[in-house]
């Protein structure tokens, strides 16, 4: 592990004061703190800004500069965290299938995920999901329905991996399929920059952002904020730049940057034709 994973700054992040010991209980706190504290977001790639997955550029800007980003900054950040504890941790990559459309090819390995194992029993830890980002760990145990802070979570088997399927609106919804294979840091290199970069990339093309809390999850997609709360759905519409801005750094715990590109970006999303919110 790096012994330059400053521990003591990210628990402080996430505001875990409990026990540095590598178990399943330090484990689930850990997990449902982290989206609570450091949300999804995707200003860098939809600003031009780079995006690192270096650990000193990743404690630089989620733990000391208050900021979230995309799965693999946050799981990266996650496995040094994990590991630095105790954890013996194995980096998975994920087919998004989560509003696919049916009988559409099947994406690229573009989500990242993590293997724990915990006393030899093996859990999926991801806290980078976007809007339905996990808030426990889970075990790597096939067709039961597990219960989380929010929603209950199974996993399928399929071929030579698994599915992930959470249960909405009493409906099981897959997400993404994932396989063993362990996954080494160029390997999400390659999926961070073409997402980062390429014109095609949603990432690039509207903003978002997520956050999953105690009594709900909020999100937002350009200028529609949605928050979902004791099984109730509220959206509202931010129709200005200030709006928008004082959403980042409320509902989703933003502390941002003083940028003229970012103002900017703010004023014409604000402007942006509402969308239903993922």
């Amino acid at each position: 592990m790096p012994s330059e994973f400053d521990l003591d700054a990210y628990l402080a992040r996430i505001g875990y004061a409990g026990p540095r010991t590598a178990t399943l209980d330090t484990l689930e706190a850990v997990h449902a703190l982290h989206p609570a504290a450091i949300p999804f977001e995707n200003l860098n790639p939809l600003l031009g800004w780079p995006v690192s997955l270096e650990v000193n550029a990743l404690q630089t800007k989620m733990v000391a500069g208050g900021r979230g980003g995309w799965c693999f900054e946050n799981n990266t950040l996650l496995r040094h965290a994990l590991e630095t504890l105790g954890f013996s941790v194995t980096s998975l990559a994920a087919r998004v299938l989560w509003n696919a459309s049916p009988g559409s090819p099947i994406g690229p390995r573009s989500h990242m995920l993590l293997l724990v194992d915990v006393g030899g029993l093996l859990y999926i830890a991801d806290v980078g999901f976007g809007g339905n980002v996990l808030t426990a760990p889970l075990r790597l145990e096939p067709h039961i329905a597990q219960a989380t802070p929010h929603e209950p979570h199974r996993l399928l088997p399929l071929e030579n991996g698994f599915v992930l399927e959470a249960s909405l609106s009493g409906e099981w919804k897959p997400f993404y399929r994932f396989t063993m294979e362990p996954q080494f840091p160029s390997d999400y290199e390659v999926s961070n920059w073409y997402l980062c970069h390429h014109p095609s990339s949603f990432f690039r093309q509207m903003l978002m952002g997520a956050r999953a809390t105690a009594d709900g999850r909020y999100a937002l997609r350009n200028n529609t904020l949605t928050i979902h709360r004791n099984n109730e759905t509220k959206k509202r519409l931010l129709a200005d730049a200030e709006a928008l801005h004082s959403a980042l750094e409320n509902e989703f715990a933003l502390r941002l940057p003083e940028s003229p590109e970012l103002a900017a970006m703010l004023e014409r999303i604000s402007q942006t034709p509402s969308e239903p919110a993922p």
